[in-house]
């Protein structure tokens, strides 16, 4: 059973940064393609960022490129999103998913497209 744990969350003023962390149980990471979404209150969940399974394509929403990254370690069974110049319109819960991928460079933006969920870490952008 794959299992998600997101982290790194926080309260940080606007113009900081925030790295999230989420990890991945199982041996078959390596297998999986990864994404990041957000939900901000009374909002439907939003793509952020996805990477492939070979980490080589990557994929972000219009609003983060130049200041969000997406990275993988595959040692550590782990993805990662740096969110730098962060601003208050980032204020959401941030989710990570993960779906089984064939394509090494496959990546995929929508929700339905990932059938594994972690918990959420709250990213709040406030002065």
């Amino acid at each position: 059973q794959v299992q998600l744990v997101e982290s790194g969350g926080g309260l940080v003023q606007p113009g900081d940064s925030l790295r999230l962390s989420c990890g991945v149980s199982g041996r078959t990471f390596t297998h999986y393609a990864m994404g990041w979404f957000r939900q901000a209150p009374g909002k439907e969940r939003e793509f952020v960022a996805t990477i492939s399974r070979s980490g080589g394509s990557t994929y972000y929403i219009n609003s983060v490129k130049g200041r969000f990254t997406i990275s993988r370690d595959d040692a550590k069974n782990t993805v990662y999103l740096q969110m730098n110049s962060l601003k208050p319109e980032d204020t959401a819960v941030y989710y990570c998913a993960a779906r089984f991928s064939s394509g090494g460079s496959d990546y995929y933006t929508g929700p339905a497209d990932f059938d594994r969920w972690g918990q959420g870490t709250q990213v709040t952008v406030s002065s």
